[in-house]
């Protein structure tokens, strides 16, 4: 494998940025396009997060697939109302800049996914729900997938001025572009192609119940969704093993 520290500018935020790239370097000496995973951190992590705290090098070594892992700070994958363009950045610019930097990765939807842990995994089924012409397939682990009813818990972990400046006030969160429930309803009714899904959420989480609720509403729509859940709460030892489901489940 090669493992590539990536310190670069983005226009869209206003400042210097990393990411973390990983590439089979077998696959680089052929004549032909990688798949592509962009594997999203959680509230307190950066982009080194998931090198240190899983064996994603090693797990993605049989599998001839980038993997891009991105700092995104504490942005929550949106534009906030009061802050960076964070959406705009993960959702539009970064892969941009991934293609000119590497070329040997593929621009086909088929070959891009995105994954990622909690906050990480909201912004997966994000990218999965609100740029659904350019990913196909999404996994959240333990996400928070469910903000519009979880405000006010929310506000427990990181205190109530620390929100209304990423999402607004909470009652303009139900329906809009950061309510995932609403864009899976909304890209439902679209005609648009439908990312493929995957979920995991351990039954002892504090987001648990976050998922069925994500998970009830997916199935209802008729969404292919592929959902597990097993013992466990919010901590790596989880991760690490789910990361090697994800990607078996993958369509590379």
């Amino acid at each position: 494998m090669a493992l590539f520290n990536v310190s670069f500018y983005s226009d869209v935020l206003g400042l210097w940025t990393q990411m973390n790239v990983v590439l089979p370097q077998h696959a680089l000496q052929k004549d032909r396009k990688l798949p592509v995973l962009y594997l999203l951190h959680g509230m307190s992590d950066d982009h080194s997060i998931w090198l240190r705290n899983t064996s994603i090098e090693r797990y993605v070594d049989n599998y001839d697939i980038a993997v891009i892992m991105p700092t995104t700070h504490l942005g929550w994958y949106t534009d906030m109302t009061h802050g960076n363009q964070y959406w705009t950045f993960i959702s539009e610019e970064l892969p941009k800049i991934c293609h000119s930097f590497f070329n040997q990765l593929s621009t086909k939807r088929e070959d891009n996914f995105v994954a990622g842990l909690s906050m990480g995994g909201y912004g997966a089924v994000k990218m999965g729900l609100a740029a659904s012409e350019s990913f196909a397939a999404v996994a959240s682990l333990s996400g928070a997938l469910d903000v519009a009813s979880n405000y006010a818990h929310m506000q427990n972990i990181r205190g109530k001025d620390f929100w209304p400046n990423i999402f607004g006030e909470e009652e303009h969160i139900k329906g809009s572009e950061n309510d995932l429930l609403a864009l899976a309803t909304r890209l439902k009714k679209s005609g648009k192609p439908l990312p493929d899904i995957y979920m995991w959420c351990g039954t002892e989480d504090h987001l648990y119940q976050q998922n069925i609720t994500m998970k009830n509403h997916l199935e209802s729509l008729g969404y292919n969704l592929t959902y597990e859940e097993s013992p466990g709460d919010h901590q790596w030892k989880y991760w690490d093993a789910q990361i090697q489901t994800v990607l078996k489940w993958l369509p590379i």
